[in-house]
């Protein structure tokens, strides 16, 4: 009699248990999410999170609240994220350059396969010098890297981050080394770049545009496969047009979007579905895209996996090939 009671007491319990859980998964979310950007504010990353968060908060019925975390390059903010509970209430915004690269350099073991992706948009990179440069042209300043290795300067949002790739790019082109100057972000990169502190920068062109219609900067290339209209009369001209064999390493860019590691239930998962499909046909996302001359490439978690596996490869390839980084990528199952 004892030992039935005892175990009707247990199936009980586990039937509580999973009314429970499911009636979790059903009312999820219940509380605000935090949205953790591994950089400061004002960089792509950061508004392209705020847009995202703002259009799936009201698909959700909840806040998102962002979080700028930033640090090492894009990684402390990650790892927090990677580390922290996975309940769907703290998840990552972050561009996949910077993202998939972290194995490579060190910074954990789990590869992008092992996260729930959204991606929203692209983002291609811009070579971008003070107003006040000397250099006038891509080829001055490739020039000018040949002649003085290792001390032109680079200013980006730090090791691995999507302007980091662009330095390398740039690198490859010259065959000669630059200076690498890390910041807290894009945002801070920027305005090094409007005071003349660093000699070039390479990160993407939506954090720039206002100020190359405007005059306050140059773009001396893009590293995107076309050329690019930022408003009437202003073109950028693709660095394909100086240096064709650049081919092999563009379109160069940040693919930004929406992470959180796995574990998470089904059932909340297409919760987070349905409210990512819903932010990347907002109008006021479109709008937001539009103006930063963004590309919205809007894909789910299957189609987000099969595109970085290229992409994943491609990048870290990249720093690997330059010995920007020393770990083979093949340890992690990256083909060429």
């Amino acid at each position: 009699m004892r030992k039935t009671l005892a175990v009707c007491i247990v199936l009980l319990l586990a039937v509580g248990f999973c009314f429970a859980q499911g009636a979790a998964e059903e009312t999820y979310p219940t509380k605000a999410i935090n949205l953790t950007v591994p950089y400061g504010a004002g960089g792509t990353t950061d508004l392209t999170a705020r847009a995202l968060a703002n259009a799936m908060g009201q698909k959700l019925g909840t806040t998102i609240n962002v979080v700028n975390t930033p640090g090492a390059g894009g990684s402390a903010g990650s790892l927090n994220v990677q580390n922290a509970k996975v309940d769907g209430y703290t998840m990552l915004a972050n561009g996949m350059l910077a993202f998939t690269t972290m194995p490579i350099n060190g910074y954990t073991e789990k590869t992008y396969r092992e996260w729930d992706i959204w991606i929203a948009t692209f983002a291609p990179n811009a070579i971008i010098v003070p107003k006040n440069s000397p250099y006038n042209t891509i080829e001055d300043l490739i020039a000018a890297i040949k002649a003085n290795p290792g001390k032109i300067t680079a200013g980006t949002a730090g090791i691995g981050s999507g302007g980091h790739f662009g330095a390398e790019v740039i690198k490859a082109i010259a065959g000669a080394p630059y200076k690498h100057i890390t910041y807290a972000g894009g945002g801070p990169a920027l305005t090094a770049t409007l005071s003349g502190e660093v000699d070039f920068c390479p990160q993407l062109l939506a954090e720039y545009k206002d100020l190359i219609i405007s005059g306050d900067v140059k773009c001396l290339a893009t590293l995107s496969d076309t050329d690019i209209e930022l408003a009437p009369g202003v073109v950028v001209k693709s660095i394909l047009h100086s240096y064709p064999t650049a081919s092999k390493f563009v379109p160069m860019g940040e693919v930004t979007g929406i992470l959180l590691p796995n574990g998470l239930s089904e059932a909340s998962l297409a919760k987070l579905d349905d409210a990512f499909a819903f932010a990347t046909k907002d109008k006021a996302f479109l709008d937001f895209a539009a103006v930063k001359s963004f590309t919205v490439m809007p894909m789910g978690r299957a189609d987000s996996q099969k595109y970085l596996d290229t992409f994943a490869s491609k990048a870290s390839y990249l720093m690997y090939d330059a010995g920007a980084v020393a770990i083979d990528p093949a340890k992690f199952g990256f083909k060429r």
